[in-house]
Formats: structure tokens, C-alpha cells, sequence
């Protein structure tokens, strides 16, 4: 078989992974220990993210044809691939708060949505929170005004419930009047 044949699946299999993914970043793992690798492996796939290493010129290929092609500059040593189809930021999420403990671990670049992201842009992008953590956020402080409101509607139908009881007695003797008035 010539080299071009075993070659084929290889770059066929990179491309199904990053075809319909929403982020992927690029990363020199050089330096990492076994230990640590591992562990990364670990949290990337608790989080649902494809982490590969693949040889630079097999994700060349397979970049060409999809518009990954910013990424070519970065493909130089060591280079693992971290793939998400779902959270957009967990990628750069994870990789920069592993880092932060091993520092072998180096971002290189990464693509977010089709757009090119380079190092500083993704380590911002790793302050933002995943999907859930914004919902959440998002969610409680629409919850607040609403159970503020209501705890003052409460409060007023509290403040109000025993008074307007005493209006309704008045108006039954206002009611009798007429009726004795009829009488005389």
C-alpha cells in the first residue's frame, strides 16, 4: 500500500471531527507528564470535548478543505487538538485552569464559530462561563425582580386583607338602611 492510502483514513477521521465543531483549540503538550496528560484526558472527555494528538501534516490535509487553514501557522511541534460540538467555551475553558497547574501545557490558537482566535483571545474566552453556569446567571436575576414582586403583592394583600374585611361589614348595615327606611 503506498503511503498516500494509510494516510487517507487518518485525515478522513480529523475531518469528521472538526467539520460540525463550534470550537476547537490547538495546544503543545510537550512537557506534560504522564500523570498529567491523564488527567487532562480525563476532564476533557467529563465535559464531553474530543481531545486528540494528530500528526501536524495529517491536520494540514484535513484543514484545507474546511477552512481551518488559519491554523496552519500554528501547526509546528507537538499538537494536540481539543474538539467541542456543544459548549464553546470549554476548550479554552478547561486548557487555560489546567494550565494554571501545568505549565508545560501551551496554548497555540484555536477557532471559535469560524472565527480565528489567537492565545489572548483564548484565555478571555476561558473567563467566560459554560452554558449552564450563564443560564443560571441569567435565570436568577430574572427570578429576583419576579419574587420581589410577588413578595410585595403579598404583603400588600396581607396589609389590605384585614381592613378590606371591615369594609365589606360597613356596607352590609349601609345596605340594611334603605330597608328600614322603606319600613317607616
Amino acid at each position: 500500500m503506498a503511503k498516500v492510502e494509510l494516510k487517507a483514513p487518518i485525515v478522513a477521521a480529523i475531518t469528521e471531527d472538526v467539520k460540525d465543531a463550534k470550537s476547537l483549540v490547538l495546544v503543545d503538550y510537550r512537557g506534560l507528564t504522564v500523570e498529567q496528560d491523564t488527567q487532562l484526558r480525563k476532564e476533557m472527555r467529563e465535559a464531553g470535548i474530543v481531545y486528540k494528538v494528530y500528526k501536524n501534516t495529517m491536520m494540514k490535509r484535513a484543514f484545507e478543505g474546511i477552512e481551518l487553514a488559519e491554523l496552519d501557522p500554528f501547526l509546528e511541534g507537538p499538537s494536540a487538538l481539543a474538539i467541542s460540538n456543544d459548549d464553546v467555551t470549554a476548550p479554552a475553558r478547561i486548557l487555560v485552569k489546567f494550565g494554571k497547574t501545568a505549565e508545560a501545557l501551551e496554548l497555540k490558537a484555536g477557532m471559535v464559530e469560524g472565527q480565528f482566535y489567537d492565545v489572548a483571545a483564548l484565555t478571555e474566552l476561558a473567563s467566560i462561563g459554560s452554558r449552564e453556569e450563564l443560564l443560571s446567571r441569567l435565570f436568577g436575576s430574572m427570578q429576583s425582580p419576579i419574587a420581589n414582586f410577588a413578595r410585595v403583592l403579598k404583603q400588600i394583600a396581607e396589609k389590605d386583607g384585614a381592613p378590606a374585611e371591615a369594609p365589606a361589614e360597613e356596607a352590609a348595615p349601609a345596605e340594611e338602611a334603605p330597608a328600614e327606611e322603606k319600613a317607616e
